[in-house]
């Protein structure tokens, strides 16, 4: 090795081992900035599951979010439930189940199987629409370790199904076209798991469905209060602004505003309504209207929850902030001595519904009248 070369790997040498220690000071320098400010110990808090039922919290408030979960997941009656939050201040949000069968509703038709059937199979060939005719059907499987019915999922076997198509809704009682049409999907259904169906008697399906009809037809109601400008039309925003002070969010379609019911997946306790065409208007001199509708669907939601003292007052303050007139769905001036007159006859609908296990805001109640 010439000295040139010698020098050279001296020199690289000397370089590597500046590299080196530049890095370690580095190194120590960073950790020392860590170390420098440490986080303060938390106390180790077992993992929970995300929700949208509560607002974040901290831990502090945990047990006190914990047992208002507790307390609105329970069986939704007066007393049993904390309707408000007291950290937000808001109606606190229950879930609600799926529709399920219910013979009371619907007719049932009875699918036996050999042996137990997986929920995969199951989902494999639910029909692609749950509907004959104008009637909804459901599909569901006996849980095999559990007994119970419920709506098939992943994962689970099942040793009897059923399927229940509903007797009658808002287009009326169930006919026998419907019927022969839900007795086929349900036959083809029932072929391609390997259950034997049994079909009730068509005849009586059909007259137990108008019974029902004549029932829910004497009793069904919704309520409607026109609010009319005295003055210029209101832009749809303003009507927006005002209707959100209230509790009011806008629903799926064009010219509606909703006021979330206080139950996950029910029906609004009350709809505001308006020209859509106005509410998709991109000039602002079509933006507007001079007339809403203040829709309350007796019902669908229930009577503890008091939607008849909510419908009157979210009138009343939108008449006041709006300058409007109150009309009742005939286009006559409704006066508020009529309001008390409603009321007593909305308790008599209340207590005629319940006496037929049709509760206002119950589950079957919001199928029929639907």
């Amino acid at each position: 090795m010439n000295s040139l070369q010698l020098w050279l790997a001296v020199l690289g040498g000397v370089v590597l081992a500046a590299l080196l220690a530049h890095s370690a000071w580095q190194t120590r320098r960073a950790g020392g900035v860590r170390r420098s400010s440490p986080a303060p110990a938390q106390p180790h808090q077992p993992p929970r599951e995300p929700s949208f039922d509560d607002p974040m919290a901290p831990a502090g408030e945990a047990d006190g979010i914990a047992a208002r979960m507790a307390a609105d997941s329970g069986s939704g009656v007066p007393g049993e439930s904390q309707r408000i939050d007291p950290v937000i201040h808001l109606p606190v949000r229950r879930p609600i189940y799926s529709p399920r069968v219910d013979a009371l509703i619907d007719g049932i038709a009875n699918l036996a199987l050999e042996g137990n059937v997986s929920g995969e199979t199951v989902l494999l060939h639910l029909p692609p629409s749950r509907r004959a005719g104008g009637k909804p059907f459901t599909i569901e499987g006996r849980h095999s370790l559990t007994g119970e019915w419920e709506l098939p999922v992943l994962n689970t076997w099942y040793s009897e199904l059923q399927a229940g198509v509903q007797l009658a809704n808002r287009l009326g009682p169930i006919n026998e076209i419907e019927f022969s049409e839900f007795v086929q999907i349900v036959q083809a259904f029932a072929d391609a798991v390997g259950a034997t169906p049994d079909f009730p008697d068509m005849l009586d399906v059909v007259a137990r469905g108008r019974e029902l009809d004549t029932f829910a037809s004497a009793h069904d109601a919704q309520l409607a209060m026109r609010l009319r400008s005295r003055g210029a039309a209101w832009p749809v925003a303003v009507v927006a602004v005002h209707a959100a002070r209230h509790g009011f969010v806008h629903g799926v379609t064009a010219g509606r505003l909703v006021l979330p019911a206080s139950i996950d997946g029910a029906p609004p306790m009350l709809a505001l309504q308006f020209d859509p065409q106005a509410a998709m208007a991109d000039d602002p001199k079509d933006a507007q209207v001079s007339e809403l509708t203040l829709m309350f669907d007796v019902p669908q939601t229930p009577a503890y929850e008091e939607p008849f003292n909510a419908w009157c007052a979210a009138g009343q303050a939108l008449a006041i902030t709006l300058d409007a007139q109150v009309f009742d769905d005939q286009g006559q001036l409704l006066q508020p001595a009529a309001f008390p007159q409603i009321a007593e006859e909305l308790a008599t609908l209340y207590a005629k519904l319940a006496e037929r296990d049709l509760a206002a805001g119950t589950l079957a109640a919001r199928r029929l009248f639907s």
